[in-house]
């Protein structure tokens, strides 16, 4: 019975799969398997978390537990793709730290959701995710950044700048970038997207306005979340020095 239901799933994610090789194949991208490696690794991740969850989910500290290993998930991720070192693990960890953090106080503290474990999970999961994301892209934006602009910034730094004056504008530019996506993501909400929270919460049987009550509180809280982790990320990167190494 559960293969039975499975099945046309698996056999539709297999065909998607191979659709992103295929395509990916002719254009001669690099890593052109990572996408499906990550859909399995994924689809592994989600089936043992929904195992896990189904027992936790009313815990609040197992929910707590389940929350700091998916802090410590993020923060590795997002250290790894602006190079792995001990300043950068420590730069991640501080800035999406009090991003999430400060976000999720006042989303509890304000009563704009209930503060139960379920809704805990549910928008402490949601936002750490973005915040990696935001993270991420701040980091590696502001360190191609450096890199592309080298001479410029040699050139503030030999005026008698100091190494975070000359690279300002190029750290201001890596935060509003970093938050394109969810900036477009928020603006475009039920015109051209209908986010993953808001379609979950109407099949749970949530009423559309309650669903959407829910889902304009979680895209505020991933946009102060991201803009918090972003500023953090590039105030902490910005005194740059010597010229950045090359990101993979």
């Amino acid at each position: 019975m559960l293969l039975a239901t499975l099945l046309p799933s698996l056999l539709g994610v297999a065909v998607l799969a191979a659709i992103t090789v295929g395509v990916l194949t002719v254009v001669r991208t690099p890593h052109r398997s990572a996408p499906t490696l990550a859909i399995l690794r994924g689809a592994l991740q989600l089936a043992v978390i929904s195992l896990v969850l189904a027992g936790v989910i009313r815990d609040p500290l197992w929910v707590g537990a389940a929350l700091l290993v998916m802090f410590g998930v993020a923060v590795s991720t997002a250290t790894r793709r602006i190079g792995w070192s001990a300043q950068h693990l420590a730069v991640m960890a501080g800035a999406m730290g009090c991003g999430i953090l400060v976000t999720l106080v006042v989303v509890f503290g304000t009563g704009a959701i209930a503060f139960t474990a379920r809704y805990a999970l549910a928008i402490g999961g949601i936002v750490v995710g973005n915040a990696m994301s935001i993270a991420t892209l701040a980091g590696r934006r502001f360190t191609e950044s450096v890199t592309d602009s080298w001479e410029q910034v040699e050139g503030w730094l030999a005026l008698g700048a100091t190494p975070r004056e000359s690279t300002r504008t190029l750290a201001r530019s890596a935060v509003y970038s970093a938050l394109i996506p969810s900036t477009d993501q928020t603006r475009t909400t039920g015109l051209v997207t209908l986010p993953g929270a808001f379609v979950g919460a109407i099949f749970g049987g949530v009423s559309p306005l309650d669903a959407g009550r829910f889902q304009i509180v979680v895209l505020a809280a991933i946009m102060a979340a991201g803009s918090i982790t972003a500023a953090l990320v590039v105030a902490a990167l910005a005194p740059v020095r010597v010229r950045p190494g090359a990101l993979d």
